[in-house]
């Protein structure tokens, strides 16, 4: 059972604010700061109700389809292993001039839809939250707390969203490149984990 501080770095590394940075910059580029803060603010709703309500149902279905906590975790981490390995595989790549995304709508709620995924929400955060309330075994306690950290996460998205621009400016984007290095390495590290423990849990390796 992972603790409070866990599941926090957890929610961070695969829903955090780190992600969302650089791709909602991009694709905001040239809008008045009027039109980001709607875009931004209609995001983080959207995103946060559809994480907390869609990971409850997901809980829901996998109990009804009798879907084991570590078939949950193995798929999670599959998913998180491929989208980790091709971020760090993208760092090698030259650019190509078909590769700029289409620009986004001019109404904000049409914005922030497009936005949402999988840039405010990925698969496999939906997969790591759904993993941790189906662990949960009904402790509502726990489960407040999961959901509690998981709105807190969220809360630190919108800051992100809404700060973007004086954020990636000057050193601070240099040391956001390096810790996103940092942090792409450890997200193999923990796809693999997530794996693993599911495995052990489903009794095919060892502890």
């Amino acid at each position: 059972m992972l603790g409070p501080a866990e599941i926090f770095t957890l929610f961070f590394v695969t829903l955090g604010p780190l992600k969302i940075l650089g791709p909602f910059a991009q694709r905001t580029h040239g809008l008045d700061d009027a039109a980001v803060r709607a875009i931004a603010v209609r995001a983080f709703v959207i995103a946060t109700i559809a994480i907390v309500v869609g990971s409850l149902v997901g809980r829901a279905l996998a109990g009804n389809w009798r879907i084991e906590v570590g078939a949950l975790e193995v798929t999670a981490g599959i998913i998180f292993l491929l989208v980790a390995l091709k971020q760090l595989l993208e760092q090698y790549e030259q650019p190509h001039p078909g590769d700029a995304p289409s620009p986004l709508p001019p109404a904000p709620m049409a914005a922030a839809l497009r936005l949402l995924f999988p840039i405010v929400l990925t698969p496999y955060g939906v997969a790591a939250v759904i993993v941790l309330l189906a662990n949960a075994q009904g402790e509502m306690g726990r489960v407040g707390m999961i959901l509690a950290l998981l709105v807190l996460v969220m809360v630190l998205n919108l800051l992100a969203m809404l700060f973007a621009r004086k954020i990636l400016t000057g050193y601070t984007m240099v040391v956001l490149q390096v810790l996103g290095a940092i942090l792409g390495v450890l997200q193999v590290g923990l796809a693999v984990e997530f794996i693993l423990r599911g495995l052990r849990d489903l009794k095919v390796i060892g502890a």
